[in-house]
């Protein structure tokens, strides 16, 4: 199996400069660039550090930016308006020249959601309207015209030119649940993408994804998944020690989980832990950056760890 290998930058803690840098750094080595869709800082820290909002960051990465795809994991449709959505999906592409793939989820941050005045219903709620709202998308990037009516939203023969540079932007469904937001996955995406997880998790839920698929009588094969794993490499034992007492410190409650979907090792043990998870299906597969992180250690990840993984 192919293994696209990327990074999921958060846009947090640095200036813009630093970031555009590390993007250029990054368009020269690995497959893939994503942010993520937040208001506020992850893990969520009561809005006490800089943190750049989404579909602007995602301009200036589609611009800055020449070889890698690029993507977003994930955008919240709770924040959007799914025409909205579409429409800067579509520009994003017009923008990269044709590199870019939508991300869509149902949110985790409620602290986010409230202090920005923001509802945030309960989780089946949100569910529902990420498939509504996937619907919506779906139709507004492949189709001249899309009318949908819908609990949450609605579409009246809207358009959405001009249509995408690619023939079919990939669409990714971020989550880890099992009875419907993979099912969510199999009925709408291309692609699944899992954060923060264990391999044998990873491996569980992708066998459930596929029986999804089977009920919706969809070849699993036509399905891609990812994984992001948070990066807390070390390049010394005494390192990952640290990096690990700095997980815990930053998530709190959820560390243990957090830990389990984390590059939580030494280079070469990083290498194992890669190809454990292509092993278990994934064809992608991002480190997830948060500000400060150790800069020795990523430059080897870039010039050792990838092409050992690759090779």
């Amino acid at each position: 199996m192919s293994l696209r290998l990327g990074v999921h930058v958060g846009q947090q803690n640095m200036s813009m400069d630093t970031m555009r840098a590390l993007w250029r750094k990054l368009d020269e080595k690995v497959d893939w660039i994503s942010a993520w869709d937040h208001f506020y800082e992850a893990p969520p820290a009561g809005g006490t550090l800089d943190h750049f909002e989404a579909m602007a960051t995602l301009g200036a990465l589609a611009a800055e930016t020449r070889k890698a795809r690029l993507g977003v994991l994930v955008l919240y449709v709770g924040y959007r308006n799914p025409a909205s959505i579409a429409k800067a999906a579509a520009t994003l592409d017009h923008i990269s020249g044709g590199r870019f793939e939508l991300g869509l989820g149902a949110g985790w941050h409620e602290q986010e959601a409230i202090a920005c005045g923001y509802d945030f219903p309960s989780v089946g709620t949100r569910l529902d309207m990420l498939d509504e709202a996937s619907t919506i998308i779906r139709g507004m990037l492949t189709q001249d015209r899309t009318t949908f009516t819908g609990k949450h939203f609605s579409v009246d023969n809207v358009s959405n030119l001009p249509i995408p540079v690619q023939k079919r932007m990939p669409i990714w469904i971020g989550g880890l649940g099992e009875k419907k937001t993979l099912k969510l996955v199999a009925k709408h995406a291309d692609g699944w993408n899992a954060a923060y997880t264990s391999v044998d998790n990873f491996s569980r839920l992708s066998g459930i994804l596929d029986q999804w698929c089977e009920k919706q009588d969809r070849d699993p094969a036509t399905l891609d998944r990812s994984i992001n794993l948070t990066f807390n490499l070390g390049i010394t034992q005494a390192e990952v020690d640290a990096e690990r007492e700095n997980l815990r410190a930053a998530w709190g409650p959820v560390a243990k989980r957090i830990e389990s979907g984390a590059l939580l090792c030494t280079p070469t043990e990083a290498v194992d832990r890669i190809n454990a998870y292509r092993e278990a299906g994934a064809s992608m597969i991002n480190i997830a950056l948060r500000a400060p992180w150790n800069e020795a250690a990523l430059d080897v990840y870039l010039e050792e760890v990838i092409p050992a993984a690759r090779g």
